[in-house]
């Protein structure tokens, strides 16, 4: 029986209107990380966040991977207030579709790569946060446990107090769809941005997602 379901949020609920990964790395990322001592550069950054790499890499380098992990998510924290404030981060149109799992008694859970301060942030900004029972960010205290790693779907799945046959996760990406299977979910890929192979359902919005809840009973 389906009791839960467990949502990506960046580009699953919420969008960046002209976000550039590399330009934002040089811009925002990079200085303030050679004001700290710590030099990395765009390549290598990537594939942490890529899953290429573990997050903790850089600890071969000589660099302590909390601090730069933190120091990189003050920046991005100071980076999403000026796009909110520009109204350059916005919901996608079907985020109401929320509210009608919520009535259908489901426990819903936000979880994203993203540090727990960015992901309550962006959530709070749209009034979406009183949706979810649980929202998980990032964990400093094992930064490789980030999505492909199944570690934050089965920290949800725990505070949601739910077995892992008893809910969905809801994401746009491979890591979604890496991340709940590996905790032995079944995943629906909201194809927005295209097709990811592997996912078990496929639905095209949110209010798709209602129709298929309701079908799957």
């Amino acid at each position: 029986m389906l009791r839960g379901i467990i949502f990506d949020v960046d580009e699953t609920l919420v969008y960046y209107e002209g976000y550039d990964h590399k330009k934002w790395f040089e811009e925002w990322v990079k200085p303030e990380l050679e004001r700290a001592g710590i030099s990395l550069d765009y390549e290598l950054y990537r594939k942490t966040v890529s899953g290429e790499l573990p997050r903790t890499y850089v600890r071969k380098l000589g660099i302590d991977p909390v601090k730069m992990w933190k120091l990189i998510d003050s920046v991005n924290h100071r980076y999403r207030l000026k796009m909110l404030r520009e109204g350059r981060i916005k919901p996608f149109p079907d985020v109401g579709a929320l509210k009608e799992l919520r009535a259908l008694n489901l426990k819903l859970a936000a979880v994203s790569n993203a540090s727990q301060e960015n992901t309550e942030l962006v959530l709070g900004a749209f009034e979406l946060k009183e949706y979810f029972d649980v929202i998980v960010g990032k964990d400093y205290e094992n930064l490789d446990g980030v999505k492909p790693s199944p570690y934050l779907i089965l920290k949800a799945l725990k505070f949601l107090h739910l077995k892992p046959e008893e809910a969905l996760v809801v994401g746009d990406s491979p890591h979604d769809v890496l991340a709940g299977h590996r905790a032995g979910l079944k995943v629906v890929n909201v194809t927005r941005f295209g097709r990811v192979e592997g996912a078990d359902y496929y639905v095209e919005n949110l209010w798709e997602l209602v129709e298929l809840v309701k079908m799957l009973g």
